[in-house]
């Protein structure tokens, strides 16, 4: 293209030789500026009525489509695991209602004291004291605090904790204490501990 022909000399041009009613009479000069004029016009004006708004809206279905796209991977996921996650909710059921069975409950906690009594007495201790403590409540379990003193000696002390560790409903030991008593024996303080599950209601 010869850009040397769209070139035109504004020396004569004269803003008050302009009739606007009479477009047809203008210079080349003048036409080409109005023309120039309108065309930025039009774009501008364009802009702000038609597209500016459409990039909002392609901006936000974007930003809709990433949040689309992530739930879709997150239940994709979930769906094709879903016999997984059904096999390891199944296992979880079984290993609390397993748990369950090991808490004492209420008609079974007099007879926990028996069973420490017992496993003391055959590992060759004298009980001093064993008595329940107040139950502490928490939010889904109970605990059931028993104090404990007996007599014996280190040996005694460890057959002792692992019968107790043996029981068939779960026991914990807490706050030890050992120190020294009658001829070269040791007393041992103890707080063992069981839990009755609080059921929903």
């Amino acid at each position: 293209m010869n850009f040397d022909k769209l070139n035109f000399d504004l020396s004569e041009f004269d803003i008050n030789d302009i009739d606007f009613e009479n477009m047809g009479s203008w210079p080349k000069a003048a036409k080409i500026a109005m023309a120039l004029v309108v065309a930025i016009a039009v774009s501008v004006l364009s802009y702000m009525f038609l597209v500016s708004g459409k990039i909002s809206e392609l901006e936000q279905a974007e930003a809709n489509e990433q949040q689309l796209r992530k739930t879709y991977r997150i239940k994709y996921g979930a769906a094709v695991n879903l016999d997984s996650y059904k096999s390891q909710m199944t296992d979880m059921e079984q290993n609390f209602s397993l748990l369950l069975k090991r808490l004492p409950s209420s008609h079974e906690t007099p007879g926990l004291l028996d069973d420490i009594t017992y496993v003391g007495t055959t590992s060759g201790l004298t009980f001093i004291r064993i008595n329940w403590l107040p139950e502490i409540e928490n939010e889904f379990y109970t605990e059931l605090p028993i104090q404990i003193e007996v007599i014996g000696d280190y040996h005694e002390f460890g057959q002792f904790v692992s019968k107790v560790a043996a029981l068939p409903r779960i026991v914990t030991l807490h706050e030890f204490s050992i120190e020294d008593a009658r001829d070269k024996e040791l007393r041992l303080n103890v707080v063992a501990k069981t839990y009755r599950y609080k059921e929903s209601k």
